[in-house]
Protein backbone atom coordinates (compact mmCIF):
# COMPACT_ATOMS: atom_id res chain seq x y z
CA UNK A 1 0.00 0.00 0.00
CA UNK A 2 1.42 3.84 -1.09
CA UNK A 3 1.95 6.65 0.39
CA UNK A 4 -1.05 7.58 -1.59
CA UNK A 5 -3.36 5.19 0.13
CA UNK A 6 -2.18 5.70 3.07
CA UNK A 7 -3.15 9.26 3.31
CA UNK A 8 -6.78 8.33 3.04
CA UNK A 9 -6.48 7.70 6.52
CA UNK A 10 -5.75 11.70 7.65
CA UNK A 11 -7.80 12.65 5.64
CA UNK A 12 -11.20 10.41 7.18
CA UNK A 13 -9.79 11.47 10.01
CA UNK A 14 -10.07 14.75 9.32
CA UNK A 15 -13.83 14.16 7.79
CA UNK A 16 -14.77 12.60 11.16
CA UNK A 17 -13.33 15.64 13.12
CA UNK A 18 -15.65 18.05 11.48
CA UNK A 19 -18.62 15.95 10.94
CA UNK A 20 -18.15 15.83 14.55
CA UNK A 21 -17.33 19.17 15.48
CA UNK A 22 -14.58 18.66 17.04
CA UNK A 23 -12.90 21.21 14.05
CA UNK A 24 -14.12 23.66 12.19
CA UNK A 25 -13.63 23.11 8.52
CA UNK A 26 -12.55 26.82 8.54
CA UNK A 27 -9.75 26.19 10.75
CA UNK A 28 -8.02 23.58 8.50
CA UNK A 29 -7.12 26.86 6.20
CA UNK A 30 -4.31 28.22 8.59
CA UNK A 31 -1.87 25.61 9.34
CA UNK A 32 1.53 25.85 11.59
CA UNK A 33 4.64 24.14 9.41
CA UNK A 34 7.70 22.43 10.67
CA UNK A 35 10.26 19.58 9.67
CA UNK A 36 11.81 16.99 11.85
CA UNK A 37 14.03 14.11 11.33
CA UNK A 38 12.58 10.13 11.90
CA UNK A 39 15.46 8.26 13.51
CA UNK A 40 15.58 4.73 11.09
CA UNK A 41 16.28 1.77 13.04
CA UNK A 42 16.61 -0.82 9.76
CA UNK A 43 20.25 -1.52 9.26
CA UNK A 44 21.70 -1.13 5.77
CA UNK A 45 24.35 -3.17 3.92
CA UNK A 46 26.70 -0.38 4.10
CA UNK A 47 26.32 0.62 8.16
CA UNK A 48 29.17 -0.01 10.23
CA UNK A 49 27.41 -2.44 11.82
CA UNK A 50 27.07 -5.26 9.70
CA UNK A 51 30.70 -4.56 8.52
CA UNK A 52 31.17 -5.33 12.10
CA UNK A 53 29.04 -8.84 11.80
CA UNK A 54 30.95 -10.10 9.30
CA UNK A 55 34.35 -8.96 10.42
CA UNK A 56 32.75 -11.27 13.99
CA UNK A 57 32.16 -14.22 11.86
CA UNK A 58 35.74 -13.89 9.81
CA UNK A 59 37.68 -14.12 12.96
CA UNK A 60 35.51 -17.29 14.07
CA UNK A 61 35.95 -18.69 10.81
CA UNK A 62 40.08 -17.94 11.28
CA UNK A 63 40.06 -18.89 14.68
CA UNK A 64 38.25 -22.50 13.04
CA UNK A 65 41.37 -22.46 10.67
CA UNK A 66 44.15 -21.61 12.58
CA UNK A 67 44.57 -18.26 10.60
CA UNK A 68 47.03 -16.21 12.75
CA UNK A 69 45.24 -12.94 12.81
CA UNK A 70 47.20 -9.39 13.65
CA UNK A 71 46.21 -7.36 16.73
CA UNK A 72 43.39 -5.10 16.45
CA UNK A 73 41.16 -8.41 14.44
CA UNK A 74 40.29 -10.19 17.60
CA UNK A 75 37.26 -9.51 19.74
CA UNK A 76 38.60 -6.21 21.24
CA UNK A 77 37.87 -4.30 17.90
CA UNK A 78 36.22 -1.18 18.52
CA UNK A 79 32.17 -1.43 17.46
CA UNK A 80 30.61 1.68 15.70
CA UNK A 81 26.91 1.85 15.28
CA UNK A 82 25.37 4.29 12.73
CA UNK A 83 21.91 5.38 12.70
CA UNK A 84 20.00 6.40 9.46
CA UNK A 85 17.99 9.76 9.54
CA UNK A 86 15.55 10.75 7.16
CA UNK A 87 13.02 14.11 7.48
CA UNK A 88 9.91 14.50 7.09
CA UNK A 89 7.42 17.55 7.50
CA UNK A 90 4.44 17.97 9.44
CA UNK A 91 1.45 20.61 9.86
CA UNK A 92 0.08 20.24 12.91
CA UNK A 93 -1.85 22.88 14.75
CA UNK A 94 -2.29 23.77 18.61
CA UNK A 95 -4.90 21.70 19.84
CA UNK A 96 -5.76 20.25 16.24
CA UNK A 97 -5.27 17.13 14.17
CA UNK A 98 -2.24 16.66 12.10
CA UNK A 99 -3.39 18.28 8.29
CA UNK A 100 -0.85 16.77 6.55
CA UNK A 101 2.70 14.91 6.26
CA UNK A 102 5.11 13.66 4.12
CA UNK A 103 8.38 12.49 3.92
CA UNK A 104 11.31 14.47 2.60
CA UNK A 105 14.72 12.53 1.46
CA UNK A 106 18.04 13.85 1.40
CA UNK A 107 17.73 16.26 4.13
CA UNK A 108 16.07 19.12 2.02
CA UNK A 109 16.51 22.93 3.28
CA UNK A 110 13.46 23.47 5.02
CA UNK A 111 12.27 26.70 2.88
CA UNK A 112 12.82 24.57 -0.28
CA UNK A 113 9.86 22.28 0.65
CA UNK A 114 6.92 24.48 0.62
CA UNK A 115 6.28 24.30 -3.31
CA UNK A 116 6.11 20.45 -3.13
CA UNK A 117 3.87 20.01 0.02
CA UNK A 118 1.48 23.15 -0.03
CA UNK A 119 -0.35 21.72 -3.56
CA UNK A 120 -0.44 17.99 -1.80
CA UNK A 121 -1.83 19.35 1.72
CA UNK A 122 -4.47 21.50 -0.36
CA UNK A 123 -5.53 18.38 -2.45
CA UNK A 124 -5.77 15.90 0.67
CA UNK A 125 -7.91 18.44 3.42
CA UNK A 126 -10.14 19.67 0.15
CA UNK A 127 -9.43 23.45 1.19
CA UNK A 128 -7.28 26.25 0.31
CA UNK A 129 -4.70 27.29 2.79
CA UNK A 130 -5.23 31.16 3.67
CA UNK A 131 -2.25 31.44 6.08
CA UNK A 132 0.66 29.32 6.30
CA UNK A 133 2.99 29.59 9.98
CA UNK A 134 6.77 28.54 10.24
CA UNK A 135 9.76 29.22 11.87
CA UNK A 136 12.94 30.84 10.66
CA UNK A 137 14.21 28.39 8.88
CA UNK A 138 11.24 28.99 6.20
CA UNK A 139 12.86 32.30 5.43
CA UNK A 140 13.80 32.09 1.31
CA UNK A 141 10.72 29.84 0.83
CA UNK A 142 9.90 28.44 -2.57
CA UNK A 143 5.79 28.81 -2.10
CA UNK A 144 3.55 29.25 -5.24
CA UNK A 145 3.37 32.58 -6.46
CA UNK A 146 -0.19 32.62 -5.47
CA UNK A 147 1.25 32.13 -1.76
CA UNK A 148 4.15 34.18 -1.27
CA UNK A 149 2.17 36.58 1.18
CA UNK A 150 0.27 33.91 2.86
CA UNK A 151 3.68 32.68 4.48
CA UNK A 152 4.43 34.60 7.41
CA UNK A 153 7.78 33.82 9.45
CA UNK A 154 8.89 34.07 13.42
CA UNK A 155 10.06 37.77 14.16
CA UNK A 156 8.57 39.21 10.72
CA UNK A 157 7.45 42.57 10.71
CA UNK A 158 6.33 43.72 7.79
CA UNK A 159 2.60 42.94 6.52
CA UNK A 160 1.61 40.70 9.72
CA UNK A 161 -1.68 42.31 11.74
CA UNK A 162 -2.15 41.83 15.35
CA UNK A 163 -4.29 38.62 14.31
CA UNK A 164 -1.24 36.75 12.76
CA UNK A 165 1.28 38.29 15.39
CA UNK A 166 -0.97 36.05 18.40
CA UNK A 167 -0.67 33.17 15.70
CA UNK A 168 3.00 33.19 15.39
CA UNK A 169 3.57 33.73 19.10
CA UNK A 170 1.38 30.20 19.02
CA UNK A 171 3.54 28.80 16.74
CA UNK A 172 5.36 26.94 19.21
CA UNK A 173 2.87 24.56 19.73
CA UNK A 174 3.75 22.52 17.36
CA UNK A 175 6.98 20.87 19.33
CA UNK A 176 4.20 18.93 21.62
CA UNK A 177 2.58 17.35 18.69
CA UNK A 178 6.12 16.49 17.36
CA UNK A 179 6.51 14.81 20.22
CA UNK A 180 3.61 12.76 21.34
CA UNK A 181 3.85 11.47 17.16
CA UNK A 182 7.63 10.49 18.20
CA UNK A 183 7.33 8.92 21.75
CA UNK A 184 3.46 7.53 21.07
CA UNK A 185 3.42 7.34 17.59
CA UNK A 186 6.84 5.70 16.56
CA UNK A 187 7.74 8.15 14.15
CA UNK A 188 10.99 8.38 16.44
CA UNK A 189 11.86 4.69 15.48
CA UNK A 190 11.15 3.98 12.19
CA UNK A 191 11.04 0.16 11.47
CA UNK A 192 9.82 0.23 7.85
CA UNK A 193 12.75 0.05 4.86
CA UNK A 194 13.32 1.63 1.84
CA UNK A 195 12.11 4.96 0.88
CA UNK A 196 8.60 4.36 0.92
CA UNK A 197 8.99 2.77 4.21
CA UNK A 198 9.91 6.16 5.64
CA UNK A 199 6.72 7.38 3.83
CA UNK A 200 4.42 5.16 5.19
CA UNK A 201 5.41 5.85 8.39
CA UNK A 202 5.33 9.24 8.55
CA UNK A 203 1.49 9.37 7.79
CA UNK A 204 0.77 6.35 9.90
CA UNK A 205 2.09 7.99 12.28
CA UNK A 206 -0.19 11.36 11.91
CA UNK A 207 -2.91 9.23 11.24
CA UNK A 208 -2.87 7.34 14.56
CA UNK A 209 -2.18 11.04 16.37
CA UNK A 210 -5.13 11.83 15.00
CA UNK A 211 -7.43 9.02 16.13
CA UNK A 212 -6.78 8.78 19.60
CA UNK A 213 -7.55 12.34 19.60
CA UNK A 214 -10.72 11.79 18.04
CA UNK A 215 -11.57 8.75 20.27
CA UNK A 216 -11.25 10.98 23.26
CA UNK A 217 -12.97 13.45 21.72
CA UNK A 218 -15.57 11.10 21.55
CA UNK A 219 -15.14 9.76 24.54
CA UNK A 220 -15.90 13.16 26.04
CA UNK A 221 -18.93 14.06 23.65
CA UNK A 222 -20.81 10.55 25.14
CA UNK A 223 -19.72 11.76 28.94
CA UNK A 224 -21.76 14.90 28.19
CA UNK A 225 -24.57 13.25 26.36
CA UNK A 226 -24.98 10.91 29.50
CA UNK A 227 -24.99 13.31 31.59
CA UNK A 228 -27.44 15.45 29.94
CA UNK A 229 -29.68 12.38 29.71
CA UNK A 230 -28.96 10.83 33.33
CA UNK A 231 -28.53 13.71 35.69
CA UNK A 232 -28.40 11.87 39.00
CA UNK A 233 -25.22 9.43 39.78
CA UNK A 234 -25.52 6.16 37.27
CA UNK A 235 -24.27 4.28 40.63
CA UNK A 236 -26.08 4.63 43.93
CA UNK A 237 -23.41 4.00 46.35
CA UNK A 238 -24.17 1.45 49.12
Amino acid sequence: MGEERLAALIQESLSVATRTKAIKPSELSRVIVDTTVQPKTVTFPTDAKLLNRAREKLVRLAKLHAVPLRQGQGPSALRVRRQSLGRHHDRPRQGRPVTHVKALPGNPYDGHTLATVIPDMETLIGNIIARLLGDKAYRGHNAPPDYRFRVFISGQKRGVTPRIKRELRRRAAVEPVIGHLNAEHLMGRNYLWFRHGDAANAVLAAAGYNFRRLIRWLSLLLRLFLTALFPGPLINPA
